[in-house]
């Protein structure tokens, strides 16, 4: 699983299957890339808002694999709304990290985090973020560039009044909390989705359904999880500190049965994240 890539529509391969770093300590995220690395994964997931960029750009250099196998996405603060701050913010994520290019950067939200529930769009604001993104684009210091947390009207936005299209949309998406119409109108459009959280940030351990049904294939709560997403067309990006973890969920070579994928999908949704709910994505009302 780990070889196996989606193709953007700009012809960059993306590894299906990620390597996320939130919560990971900046002084701890160099030796968790490096074993996330050795154990196969070729794909990194970090953000500015994660503070960590400066240890993964370190465990990438120094993982003893070339650069051009590995495939690092990070994310434009949610900040930020204004071309010279964008500017600004892609080469500070390329001097902090110590690389050349990056394969992805990301608008991690179109609004700003603590207004992600107000009624502003910031059309503007992302506008003119993005056009700093298809700026370093254009020069080589990125691959790609795409968006996270982004709907269909803040899609359409930047595919109507920007020059080059967004290439991922990376959303919260998972076992109990799928959103199938945004996830359909992204593939499309060509875009790439990707799919934080893909536990429910451990929700989904608490689900006896889940978890009867993960025992039925003979793999792990998070195996099933991950599968889900795979068999979605999504790229799942799981995070752990925990070798054992990364390799385990790396293993979902099983097939999930079209019977099965049905009655996940019709998963009843989670409506409480717990301790996470502080963060604005896991906030519902639902």
């Amino acid at each position: 699983m780990l070889n196996e890539t989606y193709t953007l529509e700009n012809g960059v391969k993306i590894p299906k299957l990620g390597y996320g770093t939130w919560m990971i300590e900046d002084d701890k995220a160099a030796d968790a890339v490096k074993k996330a690395i050795a154990l196969g994964y070729r794909h990194i997931d970090t953000a500015q808002a994660y503070a960590n960029e400066r240890g993964v750009g370190e465990g990438v250099r120094e993982c003893g694999v070339d650069r051009s196998e590995i495939f690092v996405t990070t994310k434009l603060a949610a900040e930020i709304k204004s071309y010279e701050e964008a500017k600004a913010a892609i080469d500070g994520s390329l001097d902090l990290m110590g690389l050349d290019y990056i394969d992805l950067i990301i608008i991690h939200s179109p609004k700003p985090w603590e207004d992600f529930h107000g009624e502003d769009d910031y059309a503007e604001g992302n506008l003119a973020a993005w056009k700093a993104l298809e700026e370093a684009y254009e020069a080589g210091k990125l691959k790609a560039i795409g968006v996270s947390n982004f709907e269909k009207a803040d899609l359409d936005n930047l595919i109507e009044n920007g020059t080059v299209k967004p290439m991922v949309n990376q959303i919260l998406a998972h076992i109990s909390n799928t959103p199938f119409e945004l996830i359909d109108y992204c593939q499309d459009k060509g875009i790439v989705v990707e799919a934080y959280s893909p536990m429910g940030h451990g929700e989904l351990m608490k689900n006896e359904a889940v978890a009867k049904m993960a025992e039925s294939y003979g793999v792990s709560i998070p195996q099933l999880a991950i599968r889900y997403c795979l068999q979605l067309g999504l790229v799942p990006l799981p995070k752990t500190q925990t070798p054992s973890h990364m390799e385990s969920n790396a293993a979902v070579d099983f097939v999930i049965s079209d019977e099965d994928m049905e009655t996940l999908k019709s998963a009843e949704k989670i409506k409480d994240y717990g301790e996470f709910s502080i963060f604005p994505v896991y906030q519902t009302t639902a």
